[in-house]
């Protein structure tokens, strides 16, 4: 047994090494810097010039870093890629056209190595903007920009500075008022609808939850009835990361966000961490009603696979939140088996206040059915 634990130890030690080795140039040699992802062929036209639109599709998935990265293109990943933009062609005469991907994080294994990024995971993102023609949002997960709390940590540095090279073109610069300068945390409007990505890995971080609270609160609510957010920790999930863990962000995001989300009547939240599919959803009651959050966790984009590992408990997160009359269902639960938990991503249509999902999964998943069906309305019956 000590013999065994020695050569993991070893093994632990010849790998961190090894990542050590790739991230750091050569005497003399410039640092490999990551290549931005192409900017899309059709943009996001500016916001008041979509200001009419209520019927179109986005595509929302997660997690897509792979055994190979710095290696090789992310081959999972790339049977995805390819479904997207079969799926991208054959909604483009529609009345539901994709306009935007959003992706919630872990692009690839090892953030702070620019190989890993120009080999494996741009070139497939490059598809989706150029071929696809379509905006592609990354929001950072812990696999980008480490698992560091504080936004200035010294580990986080040079992971950061890749994931922001590589997304350069497609987010609003610094200074832009959809913008958290610094911070990888933006906004954008689309017709009907706002979405806000932030970085969940540092949900402590005051100055961000306070340009979220701004964002939200300062929206015109005539125009924008559906509000979206993405990020890579879910509030709720039952995968390895949550179930009886509580992960410090995910403590967070139950005590701040969930209740500035219920305040500012957010309709749905997309995450990723977990490495499978599951369904959450929420209802409030305040001055105005009753109201419903969607809460869909999707990190079936490429990475190891990930199986159910039990209920998290939510009685504290229910009591505190009485006075709202909180109630929380988990209307699909993942698989128990990592068999059971397929490559996958989701197309969201909208139309109008109307929103529905459908959950596409690919190679061996073919036919994965969550809902008795691989669809499902984001909303109440009547």
């Amino acid at each position: 047994m000590l013999n065994f634990r020695m050569l993991v130890a070893a093994a632990v030690l010849v790998s961190a090494a090894l990542l050590t080795t790739q991230a750091r140039p050569r005497q003399g040699q410039e640092p490999e810097r990551v290549k931005a992802i192409s900017p899309p062929a059709t943009p996001l036209p500016p916001e008041a010039a979509s200001a009419g639109v209520t019927k179109y599709s986005f595509i929302a998935y997660g997690d897509t870093r792979g055994r190979r990265d710095g290696v090789a293109i992310q081959y999972e990943h790339s049977l995805i890629v390819d479904s997207m933009l079969a799926q991208i062609k054959k909604l483009q005469t529609t009345d539901y056209p994709v306009r935007f991907i959003l992706q919630s994080g872990d692009a690839v294994a090892h953030g702070q190595i620019a190989k890993e990024w120009n080999v494996s995971f741009v070139p497939l993102i490059d598809r989706l903007t150029t071929e696809g023609g379509v905006p592609y949002f990354l929001a950072p997960g812990n696999h980008d920009v480490s698992s560091a709390a504080t936004v200035d940590a010294p580990q986080r540095q040079p992971a950061l500075k890749n994931y922001l090279d590589a997304v350069s073109a497609l987010t609003p610069p610094d200074g832009s008022p959809h913008r958290l300068s610094g911070y990888p945390a933006f906004s954008f409007g689309y017709g009907n609808t706002f979405v806000l990505g932030f970085d969940a890995n540092i949900a402590g971080d005051e100055k961000q939850f306070q340009w979220v609270k701004s964002q939200l609160e300062g929206l015109d609510r005539k125009r924008y009835s559906n509000v979206i957010v993405f990020c890579h920790q879910a509030p709720f999930s039952s995968g390895p990361h949550g179930g009886p863990t509580v992960e410090p962000p995910t403590a967070i995001l139950r005590e701040r966000y969930m209740p500035l989300f219920n305040a500012n009547h957010v309709r749905a939240v997309f995450s990723g961490h977990e490495h499978l599919f599951e369904h959450w959803v929420e209802h409030h009651t305040d001055a105005s009603g009753t109201h419903r959050m969607d809460l869909v966790v999707s990190g079936g984009g490429g990475a190891p696979i990930y199986a159910y590992s039990g209920e998290p408990n939510l009685d504290a997160y229910l009591k505190e939140n009485e006075a709202s009359k909180v109630k929380l269902e988990h209307l699909v639960k993942p698989g128990v088996d990592r068999g059971s938990n397929p490559y996958h991503y989701l197309i969201v249509r909208v139309d109008g206040e109307s929103l529905d999902m459908q959950v596409l999964s690919v190679d061996w998943g073919t036919g994965f059915a969550p809902y008795r069906s691989n669809k499902v309305e984001l909303q109440d019956p009547n």
